[in-house]
């Protein structure tokens, strides 16, 4: 049988989301957009949409960076997401 650690245990099936900074001036929260391509039911063309998520933080991240989210606990009235990790620095 697998032993499972403590982290395993308690993060369970949480989402997590690949998404860019889009704004920083909060203390230890950024905001954050998640762009997705989806298709038109009938048209068949690519449609971009975006969502934006609070995040919460500890390190200090710059508009630009590609950040991987996790669901958590809420945190706040609009803080539902915490940064896991910096994938890369700004965007291009």
């Amino acid at each position: 049988m697998k032993k499972i650690n403590e982290e395993e245990k308690n993060i369970g099936k949480k989402r997590e989301i690949e998404a860019v900074v889009t704004s920083n001036s909060m203390q230890k929260t950024v905001k954050v957009r998640v762009d997705t391509l989806e298709s038109h039911p009938i048209y068949k063309k690519r449609i971009k949409r975006k969502k934006v998520y609070f995040a919460h933080t500890e390190d200090e991240l710059s508009v630009g960076d590609k950040v991987v989210i996790r669901e958590s606990r809420p945190i706040s009235k609009n803080v539902k997401w915490v940064v896991v990790n910096k994938v890369e620095g700004k965007e291009e």
